[in-house]
Formats: structure tokens, sequence, C-alpha cells
């Protein structure tokens, strides 16, 4: 059974920056692509960004482009999530995904969900 661990949530000022990250377990990590969604109070969860299998290729929703950075680590079975000029806007519980495909796209839908971690920017 695949499970995923988020940490690193928190609360940080608005400008401020956080670093998320995702363990994987059950299953060979470098093989699969993975991602991170968010979900605001009283929003619907919204795609964030996607990795593929060897980090060779990185999708963002418009919106966070050139602020949040994906990356992994294959040999410690973690992605990251790297949040740079945090917005109250930003306020959600982050989710750390795992799809069952190598290479995926913006509207893939993950196979395996973590618990979230809260992010919460203030003004």
């Amino acid at each position: 059974q695949v499970q995923l661990v988020e940490s690193g949530g928190g609360l940080v000022q608005a400008g401020g920056s956080l670093r998320l990250s995702c363990e994987a377990s059950g299953r060979t990590f470098s093989n699969y692509a993975m991602g991170w969604f968010r979900q605001a109070p009283g929003k619907e969860r919204e795609f964030l960004t996607t990795i593929t299998w060897n980090g060779g290729t990185t999708l963002y929703a418009d919106f966070v482009k050139g602020r949040f950075t994906i990356s992994r680590d294959n040999a410690k079975n973690t992605v990251y999530l790297q949040m740079n000029s945090l917005k109250p806007e930003d306020t959600a519980v982050y989710y750390c995904v795992a799809y069952d495909y190598a290479t995926v796209g913006r509207r893939s839908t993950p196979a395996y969900w973590g618990l979230g971690t809260q992010v919460t920017v203030s003004s």
C-alpha cells in the first residue's frame, strides 16, 4: 500500500517561504510521477504541480509559476515543494499525490493522496 506523509507546513508571514516534504513508501518511488494539490477553506481542491519519474519535466498551475518549485530525491523517496513569495491566498491544506504513471499531465488523476499539511500565510 502506498503511503504519503507530508511535513513542513506551518504559519508564515506574507512574502515568506516554506518547503514542504513528502516521503513515500510502499512501492518503487522512482518509477512514478508525483505532484502537489491544495484545498483552501470553502474551495475545491486544486492542482499545483507535477514532476515526472526522473524529475526531467515539471508542470505548474499558472498561479504558482515563478513562486513554487517542485523537486524530488529518488534516493530518499521524497518529493519537495519550495514555496516562495507566499500570499495570504496561498493559505490551504497542501496534499502530496502519487500517480500510477511515470509521466503525467495537469489533468491526470492521482492514484494516491497524503493526509495533507496546513499552510497558513498571515498578512
